[in-house]
């Protein structure tokens, strides 16, 4: 059997800068909400900083995806590089869990404490982190709308945005009031968010590696939308899957009525701008196959020829 096969190279680019910008950012954010807890002896706001921190090496992934989308494939790597941030994401899932349980236990312990932590300290802290995030965000709504990496990364900057907000409330409630106890059950809360945020991650990341199929390009609904186009008559052997974020590769065998070569070469050009339009996947390799053709106008025929 002979094979019509397309592969289009992704071009995840133009919103590299605007990421490694909020990059920047966000790890000053986290290493300035570090100090603050430490010197305003504040668990809620060395949690926030470990909150932020995760949201970064998020950003830092993003970032990876757009330069490894550039990096050319190789012989040994025939798709390039862009699982390296797969990996990366299921390293840092780990060492985050860790940190939430470091947290949650160190909350834990200090809920019956009486030492209160400097709130006013806390709050002007966090609310530098807050106005950071705020600017953060409205950089990368531009290009929220039509790159997911973004879309993603402001996402993350989002709820730092609200995990900053807790803070600055708790500490000037506990800057009125005294009460010990609200640092630790922000602390908490903090925790959960990146206990939530670490699941999250890694379920994205094994489902790249078991191959999984992205979850906006079901096999019904892609199967569906090339069944409809003129000449397909069906498709199966349809295998959909990721290679890293925003980047899917496709692969079916698509049965034609009787084409000739020129025109199975325009069904392929239209399969191709479907799938990239409607379920942003690129890499694309079609085998067609037909029930019956002339011999001399076949472009791939699953009987020798008709039977008289």
């Amino acid at each position: 059997m002979a094979a019509a096969a397309a592969h289009c190279d992704t071009h995840h680019q133009p919103h590299g800068a605007p990421l490694r910008t909020a990059l920047g950012l966000t790890l000053a954010i986290a290493a300035i909400e570090l100090a603050g807890g430490l010197v305003a002896h504040s668990l809620a706001l060395v949690a926030d900083s470990a909150h932020v921190f995760m949201d970064a090496i998020a950003l830092g992934i993003a970032v990876a995806a757009t330069i490894g989308a550039q990096m050319p494939a190789t012989e040994r790597q025939s798709y390039g590089f862009a699982r390296f941030e797969i990996l990366a994401a299921l390293a840092n899932g780990v060492l985050l869990f860790a940190i939430a349980v470091l947290i949650a236990a160190a909350a834990a312990a200090r809920l019956g404490s009486t030492a209160t932590p400097q709130g006013d300290v806390m709050a002007a802290v966090a609310a530098v982190g807050l106005c950071t995030n705020i600017v953060i965000g409205l950089s990368l709504v531009h290009g929220s709308r039509s790159d997911l990496n973004v879309k993603a990364a402001l996402f993350h900057v989002a709820s730092d945005v609200a995990g900053a907000t807790a803070v600055v409330v708790g500490g000037v409630v506990i800057a009125f009031t005294h009460q010990a106890w609200i640092d630790p059950a922000i602390s908490l809360v903090i925790a959960a968010i990146i206990t939530l945020g670490v699941v999250k991650i890694v379920r994205e990341a094994a489902d790249v590696l078991l191959q999984s199929v992205p979850a906006h390009a079901t096999m019904s609904t892609v199967r569906d939308r090339l069944r409809e186009l003129a000449g397909v008559v069906d498709v199966h052997d349809l295998h959909i899957w990721s290679i890293g974020s925003g980047s899917h590769v496709l692969s079916a065998h698509v049965l034609l009525a009787d084409k000739r070569i020129s025109e199975a070469t325009t069904i392929l050009r239209e399969i191709e701008r479907r799938l990239h339009e409607d379920f942003t996947i690129d890499h694309v390799t079609i085998q067609f196959e037909c029930e019956s053709c002339d011999p001399n106008e076949q472009i791939i025929c699953t009987q020798a020829g008709r039977k008289n």
